[in-house]
């Protein structure tokens, strides 16, 4: 091993947004949905993707570098994990993430400097548009993406909290800011005994029933509309928030968590699962690098610590918390009233 330093990681990462696009076109371009079909020629393939001949087997032989196709005598196919999670037809589907990242986060991105500079958002709201919420929820198709991609990159989680908490000490639950409805499906379809609820905006329940309707879960999983702003939130034994808090500035932060306490019953819980930085800030870099795509789409918001979420959890009445790690860089974090 060599003592000298290198430049090569400082490489890699000041140019990580070459495999990163690549990745982000081949999923609008819908490759590995084709691909999902079965092996396909280069001539072939080409075609049906309708690129150009010029630079169509340097972007497909990228894939085959990075790991995502592999490439054969019967011409490209997918590699497994691209088959699993990149085909648009399956249901662990996870491209919503990177489509609403390809549409919105890569070209926001590029204002980061700007934004560290002035503490300002620099989404849609820097040109005097709505904001992320108001220009989601006005446009019922980029509702349902936004939706649709939060599941994918929150499914690994959601089974893990169905799995791990629990849940035989429970009778009920509400998942709020439920959107999609896939956490509070996970948890009906890993524990019959329960009876859930997704609480969101109205223009979320038809999106939200009939994911549950797809699921089978539909007669013990009910929707309440409302909005956590100006409503209190649904009495249950648990109260969830996935990827909630992060959003809101630190008083709106501490008014939700206060909410949910009242929401429970003694001995209920309330479980917050986020991209939990490390309390020491230096081993997380997802949940770090959440926090500036917070500055990037928010006014006020920011990612924590566990240790941060546990103080206003006790400051909330909470008598215990704990931090428990789920999948990837997510943890959650569970407040006993």
């Amino acid at each position: 091993m060599s003592d000298h330093p290198s430049p090569e990681k400082i490489l890699q990462t000041g140019l990580a947004f070459w495999p990163a696009k690549t990745l982000l076109s081949a999923v609008e371009l819908g490759v590995f949905t084709e691909l999902a079909q079965g092996p396909q020629s280069f001539d072939v393939l080409r075609e049906r993707l309708g690129l150009h001949p010029r630079s169509a087997r340097d972007f497909l032989d990228t894939l085959v570098a990075l790991g995502f196709l592999k490439r054969g005598s019967e011409g490209y196919s997918n590699a497994p994990d691209a088959d699993a999670f990149l085909d648009r037809q399956k249901p662990s589907y996870v491209g919503g993430l990177l489509e609403m990242a390809n549409h919105r986060l890569y070209p926001f991105w590029n204002n980061l400097t700007d934004a560290l500079r002035t503490g300002l958002p620099q989404n849609e709201s820097k040109s005097g548009g709505p904001g992320l919420f108001d220009t989601l929820y006005a446009d019922p198709a980029r509702l349902k993406e936004f939706l649709h991609a939060m599941s994918g990159v929150s499914r690994g989680s959601n089974i893990a909290i169905a799995r791990a908490f629990p849940w035989k000490d429970y009778k009920s639950y509400v998942d709020v800011g439920t959107a999609q409805g896939d956490l509070a499906v996970q948890v009906a379809m890993a524990n019959p005994h329960l009876i859930g609820m997704g609480f969101d905006l109205p223009q979320v329940e038809p999106i939200f029933l009939d994911y549950a309707k797809r699921c089978g879960v539909a007669g013990r999983v009910t929707f309440r509309p409302g909005d956590f702003f100006r409503d209190d939130l649904p009495k249950a034994d648990v109260v969830l928030m996935g990827h909630i808090l992060h959003d809101w500035d630190l008083p709106t932060k501490k008014m939700l968590v206060r909410k949910a306490f009242d929401a429970l019953p003694k001995g209920g819980a309330f479980v917050v699962y986020e991209a939990i930085i490390d309390d020491d800030r230096s081993q997380n870099a997802f949940g770090l690098m959440m926090s500036l795509n917070m500055l990037i789409e928010t006014p006020g918001g920011f990612d924590f610590s566990g240790r941060d979420c546990s103080e206003w959890m006790r400051e909330a009445g909470f008598s215990s918390t704990r931090v428990q790690p789920l999948v990837g860089p997510d943890s959650m974090v569970i407040g006993t009233k």
